[in-house]
């Protein structure tokens, strides 16, 4: 079964609601640009409150090894998502750590790159020049459909929703999916509903 990441959680009763509403991991970001920062304070206050089962994934942008380390640390974090520019020598400094690589799609790809990258799974997400993430867009899926031979877990995001997940797992068969801004009354507050609509639509099993 498909694992579901509800990721840019920024307050304790959005990140129990997800967890209650059955997903599989949360995804803090530790991005002062992004809407939905949080700093590591609250995120380690949050998640002293979960679930043990509930992953706990640190999404950093283009930054520095030692803030990351620290972060994760105090937070107790179980995976770190990078979802700048990092190179795959910058990703090789985290040994200890699960790393997750983030890719933007735009209209092509390039395999040779991405393999370039040794890390424990890699991320699609739609490419959008004015932000990194949360575009609440789709990106065309058939351009990753053949790296369906990558022994590598996917990660599939951008745009997904209660609406088009089935659809998405049915084409490509990720390993998760991951939604944020789709699932949202307004930057950085979850919309119940949608988060339970989501995970619903993508554990189903009449896909």
């Amino acid at each position: 079964m498909v694992g579901v990441k509800i990721c840019g959680i920024t307050n304790l009763e959005d990140a129990k609601a997800s967890a209650e509403a059955g997903c599989d991991a949360l995804g803090f970001i530790f991005c002062k640009k992004s809407p939905r920062y949080i700093t590591a304070k609250t995120a380690s206050e949050i998640i002293s409150e979960l679930p043990k089962k509930i992953i706990k994934i640190g999404v950093f942008v283009n930054a520095k090894e030692r803030a990351i380390k620290q972060i994760a640390k105090m937070c107790h974090l179980n995976v770190l998502q990078f979802h700048g520019d990092e190179s795959p020598k910058f990703c090789d400094k985290f040994k200890n750590f699960k790393i997750i690589k983030t890719f933007r799609i735009k209209d092509k790809i390039n395999p040779e790159a991405i393999l370039k990258y040794k890390t424990f799974a890699y991320l699609f997400d739609t490419f959008a020049a004015a932000k990194p993430g949360g575009t609440g867009k789709t990106f065309d899926w058939k351009l990753i459909r053949h790296l369906g031979s990558i022994k590598r877990p996917i990660f599939l995001s951008g745009g997904l929703t209660e609406k088009n997940v089935k659809k998405a797992i049915k084409i490509l068969r990720p390993r998760w999916v991951d939604a944020s801004s789709s699932l949202e009354k307004y930057p950085g507050k979850k919309d119940y509903k949608k988060v339970r609509e989501f995970v619903k639509a993508a554990k189903g099993k009449n896909l």
